[in-house]
């Protein structure tokens, strides 16, 4: 089985002062044309925002977009009239589609925002302009390996454009956790926190593994962790 690494440590990195950054693919004035994108997913961005600032109101379009908070809150607006807050546990979604302009700030005045934002290419241009929360049900909160996003909005999770398929991995002890990947499809696991082993390969947090050979999958951690697995045509 061939796997590929990205280490924390060879991903993009910019400080702005009000907003640390770390881009697995290019991104901004991070540029790389070895690391473009893995299949439809073109941004990982893990993003640090001091207290009460954030991103201002900025256009997108043709993209499907989730923030994962990690700790903090993000206070989301959007020129569909939208507003909420987004805390650890919840995501937000939105489908850019044919144009939407939205605002990203942290709206603590002493806690920093830590969060992963991640864009997907929809499968079709031209779509109309979304927004939605996903919150985990009860029995969800606690298990180990959660859909969280896809294309068909199964088992609960939010809904994107594109055949893509999400996992939220988190444990608060040493766990196995396991993901059989079909032919024709690859997988990006992104840790974001604790150890973990796949095969002979030792990840950190930040790393992240890429393959595109079917079979199963099997992750390893030494404690408690956090990840993002995604399961793409």
């Amino acid at each position: 089985m061939n796997l590929t690494v990205r280490r924390s440590r060879e991903r993009g990195h910019a400080d702005h002062g009000w907003l640390r950054t770390w881009h697995s693919f290019s991104f901004a004035d991070y540029h790389d044309p070895a690391h473009m994108g893995f299949r439809s997913l073109r941004v990982i961005n893990q993003d640090i925002v001091a207290p009460g600032v954030g991103f201002p109101m900025h256009p997108h379009r043709d993209m499907e977009i989730f923030s994962y908070v990690l700790k903090g809150a993000i206070e989301h607006r959007d020129s569909l009239g939208n507003q909420a807050q987004v805390r650890p546990g919840q995501i937000q979604v939105m489908s850019a589609g044919t144009g939407v302009r939205h605002s990203e700030v942290n709206p603590s005045a002493t806690e920093p925002l830590h969060l992963l934002q991640v864009w997907i290419l929809p499968d079709r241009g031209g779509l109309k302009p979304r927004y939605a929360e996903w919150t985990p049900a009860p029995e969800q909160r606690d298990a180990t390996k959660v859909l969280i996003v896809s294309q068909d909005g199964r088992e609960g999770s939010a809904h994107i454009s594109q055949d893509a398929s999400v996992y939220r991995v988190k444990a608060a002890a040493a766990t196995r956790v396991a993901h059989t990947l079909a032919a024709g499809r690859g997988l990006w696991f992104q840790l974001i926190e604790g150890d973990v082993r796949i095969g002979e390969v030792a990840l950190a947090p930040g790393d992240a593994v890429s393959s595109e050979d079917a079979g199963v999958f099997e992750f390893k951690s030494a404690g408690p962790v956090e990840a993002l697995l995604f399961d793409l045509a």
